[in-house]
């Protein structure tokens, strides 16, 4: 056997090739043939992440207005949404009670089976609904059962304040009713 043999305890394997120490830990750093080490630190530089921030700036300069002026948009679109669910909820509870609930019993009435008033017969185990949501501003809805109208008799009404929460207003302002969804 050879010296290499009997100095390590693994056999020789004469097809593989041998591991030098600079193999097995590579150094972090290299020489220069000026003397200097050159280090190999794979960071970014400043500039580099100046140029993914000033790129960044722009993207939201362009992006942001655009978002912005839809917020109320989106809120009184989301109310009309809620306003529309709960609606096919009152017709399931009529469906099932042959009325709406009253005033009194709100849309509670919707989550929970009602104590007071006129109290359902049929009432579904569960509920209506999961939970009452609020409008997108963080109010609860109004509700009104029977309603008289100047103009119209409705069996209920369902109505969210608006970004304002009081009663009346224009524009962003304007109260979301049930029976004017689709005047907007």
């Amino acid at each position: 056997m050879s010296e290499q043999a009997q100095t390590t305890d693994q056999p020789t394997i004469p097809w593989r090739r041998e591991q030098k120490a600079s193999d097995l830990h590579p150094s972090p750093c290299t020489p220069h043939p000026s003397g200097r080490y050159l280090y190999d630190d794979r960071g970014f530089t400043f500039i580099e992440i100046m140029v993914v921030v000033a790129i960044l700036a722009i993207l939201a300069a362009l992006v942001v207005p655009r978002i912005m002026g839809r917020t109320d948009d989106a809120k009184r679109t989301a109310a009309k949404v809620q306003i529309r669910n709960l609606e096919g909820a009152l017709q399931l509870y009529k469906l099932d009670n042959g009325i709406y609930p009253t005033t009194e019993q709100g849309l509670k009435a919707l989550v929970e089976k009602p104590s007071v008033g006129v109290i359902p017969k049929k009432w579904k185990i569960g509920g209506y609904l999961p939970k009452l949501p609020e409008d997108p501003w963080g109010n609860p809805y109004k509700y009104l059962s029977p309603v008289q109208r100047a103009d119209q008799k409705l069996d209920y009404e369902v109505t969210s304040l608006g970004t304002d929460g009081e009663v009346g207003g224009e524009g962003v302002n304007a109260d979301i009713t049930n029976w004017n969804l689709d005047k907007e």
